[in-house]
């Protein structure tokens, strides 16, 4: 992978993955990547991410979706449309062009973005397969998981369950203690490596739709903070909901679209084309 040394502001220059990193997210489901975002970078939006974190928190607004989460963490999402200076850093053509290598596909689209901060003392996060919740007819979605400070494995940090995205959907259920629960065992029973990572600000791991991971808890005094971008390929279309949680999502991230069309409403925008 190429580095740039000089701080970004608009986001536009490209990190070019070399064959070996794109085969081993193809295998293993996961990947981290070193300096995606320079110091500068992190230190320009931290406090804007921050702020509309302390916003929505104070509001108890789920947003539109069904609340499962707010145990583990605190989420909000879509900063992008809360915060205009955050646009340009969810939209960073950098971190789609990542995304659209690591797929294989030549351009990406925005599903949405999360903050997700964990308190001081918060929970682990069971394990859970992101695309159980989401829509889309594609094998392509790709989760980019950025800390805004550097996180150690005490702090929360991701564990992820090499190759499991392979046998795509495991158990059907959401995030839960009976999620966590059935596929701790089948990570022991199919003998999934385990992988987790300390990560500095600006570093990311980028993990498929399929791939079974979990979080450790905040057994630290520093509340953790990350923000996260989910993609898709570009030309997906949308699926039937086949439960309440992607019929949700359908109409929060797809608003007036409908199973079957190409998944592309104004919270979608094109991140990242070749062409």
């Amino acid at each position: 992978m190429s580095t740039h040394s000089s701080p970004f502001t608009s986001h536009d220059d490209e990190i070019h993955l070399g064959v070996p990193e794109t085969l081993q997210y193809r295998k293993e489901g996961h990947l981290l990547l070193r300096n995606v975002a320079s110091p500068s970078a992190i230190g320009t939006y931290r406090p804007y991410i921050r702020e509309v974190v302390r916003e929505k928190a104070g509001q108890n607004d789920s947003q539109g979706r069904i609340e499962d989460y707010s145990s583990h963490f605190t989420q909000v999402t879509n900063v992008w449309r809360l915060n205009e200076q955050l646009r340009r850093f969810i939209f960073a053509r950098r971190f789609a062009h990542i995304a659209a290598d690591l797929m294989g596909v030549d351009a990406v689209r925005l599903y949405h973005d999360q903050a997700l901060f964990k308190p001081a003392g918060g929970r682990a996060t069971p394990w859970h397969q992101d695309q159980f919740y989401w829509p889309l007819d594609t094998q392509h979605m790709i989760t980019m998981w950025m800390p805004l400070i550097d996180v150690t494995e005490e702090m929360g940090t991701m564990l992820f369950a090499s190759g499991s995205h392979l046998e795509g959907p495991l158990v059907n259920r959401a995030i839960s203690q009976e999620s966590d629960a059935e596929l701790a065992r089948l990570v022991k029973e199919r003998r999934y490596p385990v992988v987790s990572y300390a990560l500095n600000a600006g570093d990311a791991t980028f993990h498929s739709g399929w791939t079974v991971h979990a979080a450790h808890p905040n057994r630290s005094a520093i509340q953790r903070e990350v923000i996260t971008v989910i993609y898709y390929a570009d030309g997906a279309r949308i699926l039937e909901p086949d439960s309440e949680f992607r019929r949700v999502d359908m109409e929060v991230f797809h608003p007036g679209q409908k199973p079957g069309d190409v998944a592309a409403s104004p919270l979608n925008p094109l991140l990242y084309s070749r062409s």
